[in-house]
């Protein structure tokens, strides 16, 4: 990404990081947009079915983990030399062309299949609501799938202060539907989950260690937003100069408590509105909590309201990993070119890249295949990694980076990467 465009949201003359400004706002919400997503309305069923310990323990470490894991890869794009730089160019810069052309492989092809996944549900999300809510017969879907895409891709084509700013707009509704529900639920609270708390085992026919275990890539995911952490660091860059590693830390910490609070406060809220019996219920059915919650309470308003904040988390966490999979897909071009010894335009190569896009995500969108599912989770091992490992390998090898190493935080980013790679991977080959 290239420092005029990452300047969109920076001021001309370099500002104080103890100055908050409203591009500082503006960031903190596009974080916040990227990571809490449609996924946070099954977070209550995955996370709850567990019982009450697992939940209390993704409550205590939910902040620290998201924080220094995302402070980790900010710190490590901040590391590169020349103001400007993303992620694919840092990963070159410090670990050479061979590693740095195979990162940016491997962070392309983690990112861009959850924007599929993305594409697709927006499309299921909107025809649902046409033919449910609105008794309507179901559009065809290219057609459909066509048009939101095309809304969606006319946000990108504003470029990057637009995106950010969309994004930070449609996070307040979204949080004032979440908190309004999570108080709505709070007469219907119970201690039905607390009358089956166990440290031998829980109702999924899981010890308690298990299912500490495989609640981890819950977590990461859930608060997931490593994505745009690299646009983030070179426009934060770009605005702050020397200073933007602190400002960037305090900007994370602000979108990172806001995350963990509301995300928190809708999932004890939903599972102490229903017993263990319920959440193994909804887990069977496949279905989003505010979709059970409507039938379980005969609430046809909060089914109602589900397809409508689904899209709007779906729509903002679209735009936010688009960034990250815009920087892949150049980073990839780049490099290529960079080889055959030939130069491209950036504002061109975003245009490219943004047709690319689009062709594919319409595609996709329309096809609906099966396997999209499974590519997206083998991305899952590849995230964390990026996300956790990384950063910590850098401290201790990029001369750059040495200045955070002898710090215990870096310690427990390593094992919280290590157990959550290793769940991911024994969900998926170990079952």
């Amino acid at each position: 990404m290239d420092t005029t465009q990452a300047g969109t949201i920076a001021s001309t003359g370099k500002t104080s990081s103890s100055t908050w400004r409203k591009s500082d706002t503006m960031w903190m919400l596009g974080l916040y947009g990227t990571a809490i997503g449609a996924g946070v309305l099954f977070l209550p069923i995955n996370a709850g079915i567990g019982g009450l310990l697992p939940l209390i323990v993704m409550a205590i470490i939910a902040f620290p983990m998201t924080f220094y894991a995302h402070r980790g890869l900010c710190r490590f794009v901040l590391s590169g030399k020349n103001p400007g730089e993303d992620i694919t160019e840092v990963v070159e810069e410090h670990f050479g062309q061979g590693a740095g052309k195979l990162i940016t492989l491997l962070y392309f092809f983690a990112i861009y299949p959850i924007l599929l996944v993305y594409s697709v549900a927006i499309t299921n999300t909107v025809d649902s609501f046409i033919t449910h809510q609105m008794h309507l017969p179901s559009p065809p879907r290219a057609i459909l799938s066509l048009i939101l895409i095309i809304g969606l891709m006319t946000i990108v084509r504003f470029g990057e202060h637009a995106i950010v700013k969309a994004m930070s707009i449609l996070v307040f509704p979204f949080v004032a539907v979440l908190m309004l529900l999570a108080v709505y639920l709070i007469p219907n609270w119970s201690s039905a989950i607390f009358e089956h708390v166990s440290i031998d085992g829980n109702g999924t026919g899981s010890g308690l260690w298990m299912t500490l275990w495989l609640v981890i890539p819950v977590m990461v995911f859930s608060f997931n937003h490593s994505p745009i952490i690299s646009a983030f660091a070179v426009a934060k860059r770009e605005e702050y100069g020397v200073d933007a590693e602190k400002k960037c830390s305090r900007i994370l910490a602000f979108a990172h408590i806001m995350m963990v609070v509301t995300v928190m406060f809708f999932v004890f809220s939903c599972v102490l509105s229903l017993s263990p019996a319920d959440l193994a219920e909804a887990k069977s059915q496949n279905i989003s909590i505010l979709s059970y919650l409507a039938n379980h309470f005969d609430t046809p308003m909060i089914a109602y309201m589900a397809p409508v904040i689904a899209f709007i988390a779906i729509t903002k966490s679209f735009l936010g990993h688009y960034l990250g999979a815009r920087e892949g897909f150049n980073g990839m071009m780049i490099k290529s070119l960079r080889g055959k010894g030939k130069e491209i335009n950036h504002d061109k190569l975003n245009r490219i890249t943004a047709i690319f896009m689009l062709v594919t995500t319409w595609i996709v969108a329309t096809m609906n295949p099966s396997i999209l599912g499974m590519i997206e989770t083998l991305g899952g091992p590849i995230i964390a990694m990026l996300l956790f490992l990384m950063p910590m390998y850098a401290i201790h090898k990029v001369p750059a980076m040495r200045k955070y190493s002898g710090k215990v935080s870096n310690v427990f980013v390593v094992i919280m990467g290590l157990i959550a790679i290793s769940a991911i991977l024994f969900s998926l080959f170990g079952k």
